[in-house]
């Protein structure tokens, strides 16, 4: 994500590192090269000329701290008008309604059915909410399969109705059984075309004015840069919407969507889609953001997500069993699975401070663990209870079922003892102050 943006970035402020103060020369060289990196990532002139302006007028107007070099000072302007520029604070959803009506709009192929799910997923587990999925899209064949299979995914209802092809009828008849029913949030999917075209805009403005949604999100595929943002404006300018969702931010994108949408239509970004699992969905931070682009890292988002996934009573049981060298295959298999749940390994390791640059050209598949499982799950459970079993016809058995070979085995039996051997010396003092220290702040998040 920002990948070529990350390092045009860095590359403009070198030319800074070194110099003693910030002159009206060395700031219009180092402008000169991020207004071309802003270029590069299909954000717009205009906007790209006013940011620059913004931040030469800063730059100059700064009094630079002795501690603090030109270069440093540049990167704090940069990364403050980039937050800005893209919101400056996140933007939440409107709940307040009983049910609260969201409507979901977008092209065709912007990801708007499975941000549907998404978004159920996340108010469900995140909200304590009980949702309905509302199958909108009358034209598409597989529309009202997908969002059925999805929404049993995720364990959320899902209305539709086959016979009836008027989407109107269909999102009025859902809200009224949301409310028979007791479901507090009703998410309507709608239809989307190629492009934008007057027959899809009276038809979601009539859907609009029928049910009078509290939120009205604008799902845009962040890949289609500069594109996207003239798509938002040409939805806006109908349907006034309140909220934009960037989807497929992990793909190869540059980064113009997400930088411009704000600027051009007023509109805040509520929400980014990183991946097709249900769980990779976030609220879109634009300071957090502006972190990242910059190869800060994010974080507090890795520790919120870490949150998520954590559970203090089995973490304490956890724990007993690391003291007493009980650790075992079964709960290396646990950590696995939950650090797979907090989404994509590279995007992870690029939430950490200087990691994003290391990580670049290192390429991680989605299902990095994929051998280590096959390996777990090939075991008996008696082995996986107990690894001093794991002699040379048992390795050999499991390398056979699990499709790897004698060698893979070995390294991950290696492997396990050594991490069983430091979580073991980590189990006294300094573990058992980490533990509550995370029980902690498990307590302050509720």
């Amino acid at each position: 994500m920002f990948d070529n943006l990350s390092d045009k970035l860095d590359r403009a402020f070198k030319v800074l590192k070194g110099q003693g103060s910030i002159t009206e020369i060395n700031v219009a060289e180092t402008l000169k090269e991020v207004r071309k990196a802003l270029l590069d990532a299909d954000v717009s002139y205009k906007v790209a000329k006013e940011f620059t302006k913004t931040v030469k007028e800063k730059a100059l107007g700064a009094n630079v701290l002795t501690a603090i070099e030109p270069s440093q000072l540049m990167v704090k302007i940069v990364h403050d008008e980039l937050a800005l520029l893209m919101g400056e604070k996140e933007a939440e959803l409107d709940l307040s309604a009983k049910p609260t009506i969201i409507l979901i709009a977008g092209l065709q192929g912007s990801g708007k059915t499975t941000f549907s799910a998404k978004l159920a997923n996340y108010l469900k587990n995140k909200k304590g909410k009980k949702p309905l999925l509302v199958a909108g899209d009358v034209y598409r064949p597989a529309a009202i399969t997908q969002l059925q299979v999805l929404g049993e995914q995720v364990g959320v209802d899902v209305f539709a109705d086959i016979e009836d092809k008027n989407p109107v009828n269909i999102a009025a008849n859902a809200v009224k059984q949301a409310r028979e029913m007791g479901n507090d949030v009703v998410i309507v999917d709608t239809a989307g075309r190629l492009a934008v075209d007057e027959v899809m805009m009276k038809e979601i403005s009539a859907v609009h004015k029928k049910i009078n949604p509290q939120e009205t999100l604008f799902v845009v595929d962040s890949m289609t840069g500069q594109d996207a943002v003239n798509t938002a404006k040409a939805f806006n300018d109908v349907l006034d919407y309140t909220g934009v969702i960037l989807t497929k931010l992990d793909g190869d994108t540059r980064g113009g969507a997400a930088l411009t949408i704000r600027s051009v239509v007023d509109k805040p970004v509520k929400f980014i889609g990183l991946g097709e699992k249900m769980e990779a969905l976030d609220v879109f931070y634009p300071s957090r953001m502006a972190d990242r682009i910059l190869g800060m890292g994010d974080v507090v988002s890795l520790v919120e997500r870490a949150q998520e996934q954590f559970d203090v009573e089995e973490s304490r049981k956890l724990q007993k069993k690391i003291a007493k060298n009980q650790f075992n295959f079964n709960d290396f298999l646990k950590q696995i699975q939950q650090i797979k749940k907090m989404g994509n390994v590279k995007d992870l390791m690029g939430m950490i401070p200087g990691m994003g640059k290391m990580m670049k050209d290192v390429d991680i598949d989605d299902d990095a663990f994929k051998g280590i499982e096959a390996i777990i799950k090939s075991m008996t459970e008696e082995e996986r209870e107990n690894p001093k079993l794991l002699n040379g016809s048992r390795r050999k058995r499991i390398a056979t079922g699990s499709g790897s070979n004698i060698q893979d085995v070995n390294r991950l039996i290696k492997q396990f003892d050594d991490t069983r051997k430091m979580m073991k010396m980590m189990s006294g003092a300094g573990g058992r102050n980490a533990m509550k220290m995370m029980q902690n702040m498990q307590g302050g998040q509720r």
